[in-house]
């Protein structure tokens, strides 16, 4: 399945098929806008910012993204071993990008990153739609370990960031 396809009508196809989830999270950190949007740009950060637990590892990306960029990674969920690609959809320095899942654990995963001046730094804010495979046994997942793993992530994230660029 190329990237382009799923940027649309198979995206589109997706949404109208399943239940789909969102995640929001909005940090402030205390640096300019224009320290940090170079730190997302760069995708082996990604690394940087993941938690140990997933043993997430970048297998191929690009020195720095830019829409149509393609991301390889290997992770264990839950102990089992995934290989995700997701591709950059949309690509606007210094403000916005959003990546989408080609293929990987969900039926959906589309994540769109903004990044706004702030009096006191850089808000960054992150907006996830999700869905999960396998129906019902799928929202049974989700209800009992997938949200609350989501979560665990963007709060591991959120630590990581503050770390970095200290948290306003």
């Amino acid at each position: 399945m190329s990237s382009k396809l799923v940027g649309s009508s198979e995206l589109v196809r997706r949404v109208l098929t399943t239940r789909v989830h969102r995640f929001e999270q909005d940090q402030i950190l205390a640096q300019p806008l224009a320290a940090v949007f170079p730190f997302f740009a760069d995708p082996r950060n990604l690394e940087a910012i993941t938690p140990p637990w997933l043993r997430f590892r970048i297998e191929r990306a690009p020195a720095a993204v830019v829409e149509g960029a393609e991301i390889v990674y290997t992770l264990r969920i839950r102990g089992a071993p995934v290989r995700w690609l997701t591709a950059i959809v949309a690509w606007e320095p210094p403000y916005r990008f959003v990546d989408v899942q080609v293929t990987g654990p969900y039926r959906l995963w589309h994540h769109t990153h903004t990044f706004e001046e702030h009096p006191r730094g850089t808000l960054v804010r992150d907006r996830v739609f999700y869905a999960l495979p396998f129906g019902p046994f799928g929202e049974l997942a989700h209800r009992l370990f997938v949200r609350r793993d989501i979560e665990r992530i963007f709060a591991y994230r959120s630590v990581e960031l503050a770390r970095r660029f200290g948290e306003a």
